[in-house]
């Protein structure tokens, strides 16, 4: 793939809803939340997971981590963390495609309609890009989910 700077091109990608397969499970990913609220039937109110490419785009985005738990965060691997009603993950696994290389961070959710499972079909309608590589697009286990504060650790999931 070619390499561009445009910003034209960028802000494309931005709002585009990029269908890829995670370290979890196959998801949908973008940086407009509206448009994957449309796509999965989503209610209002349930908000979506923001994936955050390093830990260092997690701190810049003002997110507030307990000190005590930045260490855990850094080494956590397919884990999704909620800090006071934000819930968000890094990406642990380099992104298989200079299509995302660039975003720093994006909403993140599995790429099926709400409670139903993974439809290929369905998903190619819906994706206005598809990565995908040699072992194809599978739906996995979902992330763990902790709660986290400054003295307590829930598990959720």
């Amino acid at each position: 793939m070619v390499s561009s700077n445009s910003t034209s091109r960028l802000s494309a990608i931005k709002e585009s809803i990029i269908l890829t397969q995670t370290d979890t499970t196959v998801g949908f990913l973008s940086q407009d939340a509206a448009k994957l609220r449309e796509i999965k039937s989503r209610q209002e109110n349930k908000p979506f997971i923001k994936v955050f490419q390093n830990f260092k785009t997690l701190q810049s985005s003002h997110v507030r981590i307990p000190k005590n738990r930045k260490k855990m965060l850094r080494r956590a691997k397919r884990t999704t963390f909620i800090v006071k009603n934000q819930a968000f993950r890094i990406a642990s696994y380099p992104l298989h495609s200079q299509v995302l290389q660039n975003l720093t961070w994006s909403y993140s959710t599995s790429a099926n309609e709400s409670g139903k499972k993974f439809e290929r079909d369905f998903c190619e309608q819906k994706a206005d890009i598809i990565v995908e590589n040699k072992n194809r697009l599978y739906e996995g286990i979902a992330s763990k989910l902790y709660k986290i504060n400054n003295s307590t650790l829930k598990r959720l999931r």
